[in-house]
């Protein structure tokens, strides 16, 4: 996978990183689909897409090893990229896994010369990017036909 391998520890109960063995993967597609997808009846291999392989991919493990949180950034162009499939296990919301996520991820992007990265957030997200430093913009869709979707923008520090 593009990019270099983040490692950044939180508050000594979590850490961020990129998955490293086909566990982890398994356990990150997994729980991408079971948040994202499966709520929704959606089948398997619909929480992937063709930027797969292009994308840079980071995963919260707490520590007991357990994946907990993950999300993914891949390049729009030579100055924008897009933040993608963030998800973090209910029972791990509101401890600073998902703002570590979105950090981690942003490190990335700084690094790739990235000036801004965009995302569509599901409606009940909307005030968490805010929170992270992002503009909402125009409602952009509505996936599986009930759940709304936000563009938002965030302009990196040069």
């Amino acid at each position: 996978m593009p990019g270099v391998s983040l490692i950044l520890q939180i508050m000594d109960n979590f850490s961020i990183r990129s998955p490293a063995t086909s566990n982890e993967w398994d356990a990150y597609y997994d729980l991408r689909w079971r948040l994202l997808r499966a709520p929704w009846q959606q089948p398997r291999g619909s929480e992937r897409d063709d930027d797969e392989n292009l994308a840079y991919h980071l995963i919260a493990v707490n520590v007991k090893d357990q994946i907990i949180g993950v999300g993914r950034l891949h390049r729009l162009s030579e100055t924008q990229s897009q933040l993608r499939y963030m998800a973090v296990e209910t029972a791990e919301r509101q401890r600073g896994v998902g703002k570590a996520l979105v950090a981690s991820l942003e490190a990335q992007a700084s690094c790739w010369g990235t000036q801004s990265i965009v995302l569509n957030a599901r409606e009940q997200a909307v005030a968490f990017y805010q929170a992270c430093g992002y503009e909402l913009g125009d409602e952009v869709d509505t996936l599986f036909g009930v759940i709304r979707h936000w563009q938002m923008q965030k302009q990196l520090a040069p």
